[in-house]
Formats: structure tokens, C-alpha cells, sequence
């Protein structure tokens, strides 16, 4: 294959490509035109023409957020067909454009008659002879990679036969530095992805595989196909992505916009819940007590508890009735209101339930003579009563009550029978010192907002009245009480949500790292997702939760009555041959029941293991240093839990990595701005879950599998990590 043959069919692209660019930019200046004739309309001075103005203005700034995100290889696809199908080759790109005659232009990835683009192979070709990539950078194309794969089809082409170019893009691709976001594999989806990503939009889609498959890119892209196919329904109720972490949402948030999806949610575990952000890591121990399901009948117990420093008792004299609410009546009451519904819900009916108590005791003649119309003003009148009522009933938000917990003996009330006291002992410990929430207590927040129930809002005349919150709806944030504010977490920001409960569902649901999940975290998914279709995504061998029994049946729960359509990726694209066959002896080894998928790339470099050095400091930094030396893209440090500050702590220090490691400086150093952008980072096993590096250096392996009980699975999927270069250090 000479250079000069490149270089022209390089040059025939590219000729293709600006042409492109240049319709992107009049469909562009098209969108924004249409923008200015929407806001114009606002001004015609009547309902209609706002309408107008709202409708016009909203598809106009879809359309060029949509134009906007997909200038990067807006063109990575040409299909060659034979010619008596279509003597005109076909192009794929991110996103569908017609040229100025209204043809088609570029075809959509999602649409099916770029179907083929995905699923031709050389057994079956569907009418494909030659299957060509662009690699563009910007506007300029840089190479293309060809696939033959209807020879006969070639040879008779009447125009010629098709020139061949490149080693193959998928190879290509497999072989580019990593950086610290995840790529679309947009071109170069393979057959067997194909099939999920395109798979029936009802029920749910369960991608599994080993490590390195793709199933999370693959999941992502299916996202994206749906968006493409039903874009009322699932724009409307929206598409939400849950990931296992902040770094990991970070590390795929490029992809849906790169496709030309920006209307999608993507949160991390602790970020599901509305107003709550939780980044910190419990203790395996406690993950595991605050994961059960069993906290579920905690939390339903705690919802129902009378607030910490409530009153206990009201006496008023009235008209010569002395009317007494004491423990035992207000108890009854309690009970009563709570058979009713939730909590927060019962509020309107306050003060009529303490009313009607209050005058079943009024026995005096003045006082029937004045009657129940009177006796009600003057009670409302009355600011003891209001109080009271107040201070006996207020409203409650799920962090508050979930801070009730942080009490010994209120902990011991609600766990008798449900938890030990060591389980309770542990728990104490783990919120104690008025820690920030972790990541395990969001399902916690979660299970008992829906246990509480929304607070009723207010409307606008309601909210001069001070009697709302007891006969009518409510603001939290205005009419939180004296003692709620004592019991709130100090320095824990909450916000409430801004909808109600009963519009938490979402029309799509895409589950990464699904075997991670505990049986709260799927009780809160699942919230989200009754009425919606799903992608989940996982494998067993990988899990971080210890009782697969529990989880699977919180699962089931969660997706009862949707039908599932099982996908199986079999081939490790991410991992060298060498670092997977590692990976897989250990697992082997240690007896995991790992899907064991085949590495199609070898790099020649076997794993590197370096044990019993006298001090982990100088052994890390030098093997680092040895693998930063070796490959062009990021570079992961894995340490045990309990190491990560320390380890922060020395790659802060080392001069030579000043430049790309300002993430470690800044967890030592609050006055330093972290990149996102760092090629070195340290994480710990769990933090890694979903990311690749092209190296990572493994420090005290032995520490990370003893940390948990899951601690083989969590190291298993360290290993996994790295697509050129591993390292294990040990002292």
C-alpha cells in the first residue's frame, strides 16, 4: 500500500467532510434563525404568540446544543455497497443532516439504515463490500481504516474495484492513549454490542461480561439509540444514568453529548436523591449493616417516632374546663393519624384531630353554651395552643429524622430485633463527630422520605397565614420549628427536593456496576424506575456485596413484572492478552466464579511484580515514574483504604510529577485547584470500579483483598484496569 494511495483516498474524505462541516454551519445559523423568529413572536401581545415563542425557542436551542456537541468526528463512517444496490456510498455520523436540497447527507448512527454499518461481517456482509472509518481531529481528517468484506462484490463493481487501507480500526482504536474521560466507540461498535444497543425499548436490557467488553460504553450508546427512537417519551419523563461513583460519572459524562444527547441525568450512588451529595466511604463493616434490607424496617420505625424534645403534654383551661392532652391521649392520636398515611401527609389534619380531643373534655355548661364554631376561633387564637400544636406535630425532612439515629437509646428503640448491639455500636461510630453523609446512608435519606412522605406545599394566599402549617399545606424551609433546627446534622446542607415523590420516576433507567449494588440502593433505583424500561449492566465476579442472595431479590423486586432480554459480551477489548491472562490466573486462584472473556490484543509485556522491598515509598515512586516513562495516557495508583491520604501525600511530594498530579496536592493541600486533566491519579479499589488506565501500579495488593469480604472481587477488578502496563508493589 504506497503513501501516495493513502494520501488520495485521505484527500477524497476530507473533500466529503468539509462539505459536511459547511451544512453543519448553515443548519446551525438555520437554528439560531429560528431562535430570533421564536423570541419575536413573544412580542405580538397575546397568549398565542408566547406559546409560539416558548414552543420555537425550545426546539431551536435543542437543535444547536444537538449541532453544537457533535462537531468531533461529526463523520467517522462510509459504507461501500454493491453497486446494484446503491451506487452512491453511504456516510454515518454522530448526528443526521440533509444537504440544501433536502437529501440525505449523513445518516444518524441510531437510524436503521445505518444498522448495517454495525452489523455486516464478512460471513454475512448484507450488501456491504467495503466498511470504512475516519479518524478525524477537529474538521481534519487524519486516517481511514478500511474492512473488505465482500471480496466477490469488489471484483465486480463496474466502476472498479474499492482501494484497501489500514490495519483495521478496531485494532486502531483498542491501541489510543487513555485520557481521564471515556470515548464513544461509535465507530467501531462491534456485532454482538450492536445487538444490545438496538435491543426492544420495553422491559429491561441486562448487558453482562467480564471485564473489558464494553458494557458500560455499550450501555451508554443504547441510551442514546432510545433517545433517537422515542424522543417525546423519553425526553419528557427523562433518561436517568447511576453509576458506582463521582469519579466514574466524571469519567463517562462526554459520552451521551459527544452522540448528541444532552437530556440525560447522570448521577453517582450517592447523588440519586434530590438535594443529597455523598462522596465518603464507610467502612466495609458498616456498608454492609446500612445496605441490608433490614434498615428498611428501621427506617419505617424511625419515620413513625414522635421528634426528639417534642412535648409531652398540653393543659389549657377553658371556660371552666381544665382540657388536658397528657401521654397516654397523645399517643392514641399518633396512632390514629398514622394509620391515615404518611407522616408529613397527615399535617392538614392536625389541628382538627387535637380540636375534636380538646372538645370531647369540655363538660361545662358556659362552655357548650358557647359552642364548637367559638371554641375553635379562640384555640386558634390561642399561641400556647399553636405551639403546641407546632412543636407536637412539626414537619420533618428525611436528614433530620435520619440525625434522630445518631441517639443511642432512639437507635436501640427503632433496632430491637433488627439489629445487634454491636451492628447498633458500629453504626454510632460511623455518624459520630457530625461526619458528612456517606454514600451508604443516601438510600437511608431515601427510604425515609418516601416512609415520611412530602411536606404539602403552600400556595401563594396561604403563605401569609401562620395557621397553614396546621390546617393546610406547608413550606419546610419557612415553618421548620426551633426544635427541628436542633436536631438537624450541623454543617450538612440539605435542600429539599423541588417535586414531589410521586414524580421521581424516570422513563429509562441505566444501572452500571449493577452487581454492586446493595438491597437499599436498588429499594431507591427502583423508586425511579417502576414505570420505566432498563439498561443494567454488571458481572457477579465483580461484586462488592457480600450477600448475592439479598441483592438479587431486592433486584427482582425492582424490576418485578418487566420482561428481560439477556446480553453476553465475550471479548475483552480493553485489557492486553498478558494483563488479562494475570487478571484471570488470580481469580482462578482465589476461586471467583469469573466470566473470563478472550483478549484480542497482545502488546509483548508481561505484568510486572515487585515484592518485599524494604520501604513501599521509593518502591512506588520509582515504578511509577518506570510506567509514566512507558505510555502517553493516564496512569493509575490503587492503594488499600486505609493508605490513600498517605499515598496522596507522596505523589504531593515528588517534584517530577508536579505537573500531572495536582489532584493528589489538592487532598493534602485545600489551597491547590485539582485538574481534571492529571495523567497520575490515586484511587482506591472500589474508586476504580468502570475506569481504565493505560497503567496502574498496585500498591500492597495483599491489603486491598483483606480489607472486606468482598476484598478478591475488588482486587480482581483492579487488575483489570490497565490496557498497556500493571505493576503490583509489596513490601
Amino acid at each position: 500500500m504506497s503513501d501516495e494511495l493513502v494520501e488520495r483516498e485521505i484527500a477524497t474524505e476530507q473533500a466529503f467532510v468539509d462539505r459536511v462541516h459547511r451544512q453543519l454551519e448553515t443548519a446551525g445559523r438555520n437554528a439560531q434563525q429560528v431562535a430570533r423568529e421564536g423570541h419575536s413572536r413573544g412580542r405580538l401581545g397575546h397568549e398565542g404568540g408566547l406559546v409560539e415563542r416558548d414552543a420555537m425557542v425550545f426546539h431551536a436551542a435543542k437543535r444547536i446544543a444537538q449541532l453544537d456537541a457533535a462537531h468531533e468526528g461529526l463523520v467517522f463512517g462510509r459504507l461501500d455497497l454493491r453497486t446494484e444496490l446503491d451506487a452512491e456510498p453511504r456516510y454515518v455520523g454522530r448526528i443526521g443532516l440533509r444537504d440544501e436540497d433536502r437529501d440525505t447527507l449523513l445518516i444518524d448512527w441510531r437510524a436503521p439504515a445505518a444498522a448495517v454499518f454495525y452489523q455486516a461481517t464478512a460471513a454475512e456482509p448484507q450488501g456491504v463490500v467495503r466498511r470504512r472509518v475516519l479518524r478525524s481531529q477537529g474538521t481534519t481528517v487524519q486516517s481511514v481504516e478500511d474492512e473488505l468484506l465482500d471480496a466477490d462484490g469488489n471484483a465486480e463493481r463496474a466502476d472498479g474495484e474499492l482501494p484497501i487501507v489500514g490495519e483495521g480500526a478496531l485494532m486502531a482504536q483498542l491501541s489510543r492513549a487513555r485520557d481521564r474521560r471515556m470515548h464513544s466507540i461509535v465507530a467501531t461498535i462491534q456485532a454482538e454490542q450492536d445487538k444490545a444497543i438496538r435491543a426492544p425499548a420495553k422491559g429491561v436490557v441486562a448487558i453482562s461480561g467480564g471485564p473489558g467488553v464494553g458494557k458500560t460504553v455499550v450501555a451508554l450508546h443504547r441510551a442514546a439509540y432510545l433517545l433517537y427512537t422515542d424522543r417525546r417519551r423519553y425526553e419528557t419523563d427523562g433518561v436517568l444514568v447511576v453509576g458506582p461513583s463521582g469519579v466514574f460519572m466524571r469519567y463517562i459524562e462526554r459520552v451521551l453529548p459527544s452522540l448528541g444527547e444532552t437530556a440525560v441525568a447522570l448521577r453517582s450512588l450517592g447523588e440519586v436523591v434530590d438535594g443529597v451529595r455523598a462522596t465518603r466511604h464507610d467502612e466495609p463493616a458498616v456498608a454492609d449493616i446500612k445496605g441490608s434490607e433490614r434498615m428498611a424496617e428501621v427506617m419505617r420505625r424511625a419515620a413513625r417516632q414522635q421528634a426528639p424534645g417534642s412535648p409531652r403534654e398540653f393543659r389549657l383551661f377553658w371556660y371552666d374546663n381544665s382540657l388536658v392532652l397528657d401521654r397516654g391521649l397523645l399517643g392514641r392520636l399518633r396512632r390514629q393519624l398514622m394509620s391515615q398515611g404518611r407522616r408529613n401527609r397527615q399535617l392538614p389534619r392536625i389541628s382538627t384531630t387535637l380540636l375534636d380531643a380538646l372538645w370531647r373534655q369540655v363538660r361545662s355548661e358556659r362552655g357548650r353554651d358557647r359552642g364548637r364554631e367559638s371554641f375553635n376561633d379562640d384555640l386558634l387564637d390561642n399561641d400556647d395552643f399553636l405551639e403546641f400544636a407546632l412543636a407536637w406535630w412539626p414537619p420533618v425532612d428525611a436528614p433530620t429524622v435520619l440525625s434522630w439515629l445518631h441517639d443511642p437509646e432512639f437507635l436501640a428503640r427503632v433496632g430491637d430485633g433488627v439489629l445487634t448491639a454491636e451492628e447498633q455500636r458500629l453504626l454510632l461510630k460511623s455518624w459520630s463527630g457530625g461526619a458528612e453523609h456517606s454514600i451508604a446512608d443516601v438510600p437511608l435519606i431515601d427510604e425515609l422520605r418516601y416512609a415520611l412522605g412530602d411536606v404539602p406545599r403552600r400556595t401563594e394566599d396561604e403563605r401569609d397565614d401562620p395557621l397553614a402549617l396546621i390546617q393546610g399545606a406547608v413550606d419546610i424551609q419557612e415553618l421548620m420549628t426551633a426544635s427541628d433546627r436542633e436536631y438537624a446534622p450541623s454543617g450538612r446542607a440539605w435542600q429539599p427536593p423541588t417535586h414531589s415523590i410521586e414524580d421521581d420516576g424516570f422513563a429509562h433507567v441505566l444501572i452500571d456496576e449493577a452487581q454492586d449494588l446493595t438491597p437499599m440502593q436498588w429499594r431507591m433505583v427502583g423508586r425511579r424506575g417502576r414505570t420505566a424500561s432498563w439498561t443494567i449492566v454488571g458481572d457477579p465476579a465483580q461484586s462488592s456485596w457480600p450477600v448475592p442472595a439479598e441483592s438479587t431479590a431486592a433486584r427482582s423486586a425492582a424490576l418485578e413484572g418487566k420482561p428481560t432480554h439477556e446480553f453476553h459480551l465475550s471479548t475483552n477489548y480493553r485489557n492486553s492478552a498478558e494483563i488479562y491472562a494475570f487478571a484471570a490466573a488470580y481469580a482462578q486462584r482465589v476461586g471467583l466464579a469469573a466470566d473470563l472473556p478472550t483478549a484480542v490484543r497482545s502488546t509483548g509485556i508481561e505484568p510486572r511484580v515487585v515484592g518485599r522491598v524494604p520501604d513501599l515509598e521509593p518502591a512506588v515512586r520509582a515504578e511509577t515514574a518506570a510506567v509514566l516513562a512507558e505510555v502517553a495516557g493516564t496512569v493509575g495508583i490503587v492503594v488499600p483504604v486505609a493508605r490513600r491520604s498517605e499515598v496522596n501525600a507522596w505523589l504531593a511530594s515528588w517534584p517530577e510529577f508536579a505537573d500531572y498530579a495536582t489532584g493528589a496536592r489538592a487532598a493534602v493541600d485545600s489551597s491547590v485547584t485539582p485538574s481534571g486533566d492529571d495523567r497520575v491519579v490515586v484511587l482506591t479499589g472500589l474508586d476504580t470500579k468502570g475506569l481504565e488506565f493505560d497503567g496502574i501500579v498496585v500498591v500492597q495488593p495483599e491489603e486491598i483483598e483483606a480489607e472486606s469480604a468482598t476484598g478478591r472481587a475488588t482486587l480482581y477488578v483492579v487488575l483489570t484496569r490497565a490496557t498497556q502496563l500493571l505493576t503490583t508493589v509489596s513490601r
